[in-house]
């Protein structure tokens, strides 16, 4: 008789191929067993997706698992994680679209803590932050001693902060400006190799801490993609990767991949960045005349780039990335920044020679680390006219971002190909069930996928408008219309709305237009406050309406205080960067750019938008759409990205009954 085969898991198997079978029967009777014992419904599309994902990844396939709202998709995809971990002696990484979100995962009465308690399991989760979240000594103590003068008043409480904490992390100082933070956190570019604080610094106990995880490490989309990235390049130059080898690698909030994805393969180009370089260089006690004519010459090539670039880029308020016209000028701006860094770089290699006091060993190949990127991302720029790159400024902090096109190859050859299972899990990655333009966007052919939707009852709980008689038109004759229906609806919802625009400007266009008609509730403008604060404010006072472009994902209002949704434009995706690249690939695969791309872009944005609705069981509203839908072309892409089930009318006296309920 075989002898019994445990390592750790919590079930038992007599051999590996036995592992599939008593993975999916023990999943059956966590869902239908376990958790019903501690108060939990079954939910059928659940435990579906959860049988569906354990056969992928058993398989080692990559697989897009697609669950709507309340369908408990973390618990689906948590139980196979922990088994297959368990399994392969090797953790799964759970890889989440932002810090906030690792945190509720991991956190105090979080869903893994929350399954380890239910299932009387003790399970080792470790928490992998992005390394721009530590403070760096070497930097803390550099901006201290800087021959510029001490830090600024602002700096002042962070840097007492920083002689006393143990973590350093800034989640302990959530009140520091962004801009601060970037002073003295970790950057790529410093060169630990010479650092006083080598070997135990903030960063270096953190990896230490979460490296030796055996089931799970939470990670950020970010860090997942720079492990991805760097892996080969870390291991050849004898450093540790930023993760440990893992047996399988959980996407949550699949469908935000590609941004991270693309940032962390491409370089960031931050003018600031270089004009503080060169101020400290001009400080250097006893430098060569030829580093001051030098720096001399990096300011003016510096300035001619980004001015060239600034007038370059486009204006275009529906995106923060913005796109850029290569021409001549630009090219040859960044041609000479190019060959003007590489002047830079050779003299700073004279310079440490000479063992100046003025500025340490770590700054100076701190130095030479940035020049050396930057050179790379003009060098990518430059070559073959911007062909090979992508490439944009931000509307933000006005960088310049280059990245490489072909993002698809690198997900193939670098993932894909490993052939262990790579899980897309969210709420919003199929058009109606199917899943090709997700796919393609990878560069997948055959993943496998299942998808279901929301476990909410949206017959009952939601009904969707489609005025009839807002004719299609200009925007002269369509806004006028357009405005004195939106004011009907909030007049009939008492407020409890959020108007969702596709860009700034509809912001500022409806601002106007509302003015003249003193609507009694308060209306929050997405440009007038942070975010945080208007959403705070939109769910204390439950009569407000919040008006925004940047609200289609991210925010959870459950109750009465949202219950008229209002998409006043449909979000077809405007001239960013990345959907150009998209829009170029579909024409020369031979597709429409609009059905291939726009329609899909526009759909899954929709559906996105509409899910800010229906939060909890007792929810209830309506999802009025006033950009013209019905006998257009894209009708059956916005009517796959409505809740499924839920009633459809075209007057507003067919609302009345159902939002006084």
């Amino acid at each position: 008789m075989c002898a019994i085969f445990r390592p750790k898991a919590p079930f038992e198997y007599h051999s590996k191929d036995e592992f599939p079978a008593r993975l999916a029967g023990w999943i059956g009777h966590v869902f239908y067993d376990v958790l019903p014992d501690h108060g939990y419904e079954i939910r059928e599309e659940q435990i579906f997706t959860a049988f569906q994902l354990a056969d992928a990844v058993c398989r080692r396939k990559v697989h897009f698992a697609e669950a709507g709202l309340g369908t408990g998709k973390t618990f689906a995809y948590l139980l196979t994680a922990i088994s297959y971990a368990r399994f392969t002696g090797k953790p799964v990484v759970i890889a989440c679209a932002s810090t906030a979100l690792q945190e509720q995962l991991v956190g105090s009465g979080g869903d893994i803590e929350t399954l380890s308690r239910l299932l009387n399991l003790d399970l080792d989760v470790r928490m992998a932050k992005d390394p721009r979240q530590y403070i760096c000594d070497e930097r803390v103590n550099r901006l201290v001693n800087q021959p510029l003068g001490q830090p600024g008043r602002a700096l002042e409480e962070v840097v007492r902060w920083a002689e006393v904490t143990k973590r350093g992390e800034r989640s302990e100082m959530p009140q520091v400006s962004d801009r601060v933070w970037a002073q003295i956190a970790w950057d790529e570019t410093e060169s630990c190799e010479v650092c006083s604080s080598r070997g135990f610094c903030k960063l270096v106990k953190a990896r230490e801490h979460y490296r030796p995880a055996r089931d799970l490490i939470v990670c950020d989309h970010g860090i997942f993609f720079e492990d991805l990235w760097t892996r080969d390049e870390r291991i050849a130059d004898g450093k540790l990767p930023l993760l440990p080898d893992y047996a399988a690698v959980i996407l949550d909030e699949g469908h935000k991949v590609m941004l991270p994805a693309a940032m962390r393969a491409g370089q960031q180009v931050v003018k600031e960045d270089i004009d503080s370089m060169l101020s400290l260089l001009e400080q250097i006690q006893g430098a060569r005349t030829s580093l001051v004519s030098i720096t001399f010459a990096m300011r003016s090539a510096t300035a001619k780039f980004f001015k060239t670039l600034y007038e370059a880029a486009s204006q275009d308020e529906g995106t923060d990335r913005l796109a850029v016209q290569v021409g001549d000028e630009l090219l040859e701006a960044a041609g000479a920044l190019r060959r003007a860094l590489d002047v830079l770089y050779v003299e700073l290699q004279y310079e440490q020679e000479l063992h100046l006091e003025s500025l340490s060993t770590a700054q100076l190949q701190a130095f030479e680390a940035r020049i050396e990127r930057t050179t790379a991302a003009l060098a990518r720029f430059y070559r073959n006219r911007g062909q090979e790159a992508i490439v944009w400024v931000d509307r933000v902090d006005r960088s310049f971002w280059v990245v490489p096109r072909d993002l698809s190859r690198l997900l193939r050859t670098r993932l894909f190909a490993k052939k262990i299972p790579v899980v897309f899990s969210s709420a919003t990655l199929s058009a109606g069930g199917d899943f090709s333009y997700f796919a393609r966007t990878l560069g997948l052919e055959e993943p496998s996928g299942s998808s279901v939707d929301s476990s909410f009852d949206f017959e009952k709980q939601v009904l969707i408008y489609l005025p009839r008689r807002l004719p299609p038109g200009d925007e002269a004759t369509w806004f006028p219309l357009a405005l004195k229906r939106l004011v009907s609806l909030l007049k009939l919802s008492g407020g409890r709305a959020l108007v969702l625009t596709s860009a700034p400007s509809d912001v500022r266009k409806l601002r106007k237009g509302l003015k003249e008609y003193q609507l009694p509730f308060e209306l929050l403008w997405e440009d007038r406050a942070e975010r945080g604060y208007l959403v705070r404010r939109f769910r204390e006072e439950v009569s407000s309406v919040l008006v925004g472009s940047g609200f289609w994902e991210g925010i959870d209002v459950p109750g009465a205080a949202l219950s008229l949704l209002v998409v006043w434009r449909l979000p077809f995706p405007p001239r960013d960067p990345l959907i150009e690249a998209r829009r170029h690939e579909a024409i020369e695969k031979g597709l429409n750019p609009l059905t291939a791309v726009d329609y899909p872009e526009m759909g899954l944005r929709l559906k996105q938008g509409c899910g800010r609705l229906i939060r909890k069981s007792d929810d209830r509203g309506v999802i009025a759409v006033l950009e013209p839908v019905q006998g257009t072309p894209w009708e059956q892409v916005v009517r796959e990205a409505l809740p499924a089930g839920a009633g459809v009318v075209g007057r507003l006296s067919d609302l009345c009954g159902f939002l006084k309920k």
